[in-house]
């Protein structure tokens, strides 16, 4: 039986739920903080409405593993995507208003089916998922606030 592990991580934004939504759904933008090594494909058109469907590649040489995703929840400010692959869980994206901008929080849930799998990513990816993961975020943080500072100025 494989276990279920959570890693959820938030961060404060000084741009509007707004822009760093468009962070999240933006292809263009979602590369400029989303991990160099992991490359974003749609499956059809890219979308981020319930049910477009897209791949993450590993970018490993040789091996290159995928997972496989669906949005499974979508309102304003919030984008849960399912995946399955080497990993199967969800991704959910939240975007939180505040008095000074908007709370951005990361909530990664998985199981890795596959028991030697499951070690590797335990003895030697775990802690450096975690860091990663909060990289993402300071990197989006950026993103997003230099986006918002271009909106926000004539």
């Amino acid at each position: 039986m494989s276990s279920h592990q959570v890693f959820e991580q938030s961060i404060q934004v000084d741009a509007s739920a707004t822009a760093v939504e468009k962070c999240i759904t933006d292809p263009v933008l979602m590369h400029r903080w989303l991990n160099p090594a992991l490359r974003c494909e749609p499956i059809g058109d890219w979308s981020t409405d319930l049910g477009a469907k897209s791949r993450f590649v590993i970018q490993i040489p040789l091996l290159q593993p995928t997972l496989n995703s669906v949005v499974v929840e979508r309102k304003p400010g919030l984008i849960v995507w399912e995946f399955s692959g080497f990993f199967r869980g969800r991704d959910r994206w939240e975007c939180l208003p505040t008095e000074k901008g908007t709370s951005l929080v990361n909530r990664f849930e998985f199981q890795i089916p596959n028991a030697i799998v499951r070690y590797g990513f335990n003895t030697f990816a775990f802690d450096w998922t975690k860091q990663d993961m909060q990289s993402q975020l300071r990197r989006l943080k950026r993103v997003a606030e230099q986006e918002y500072l271009k909106t926000a100025t004539p």
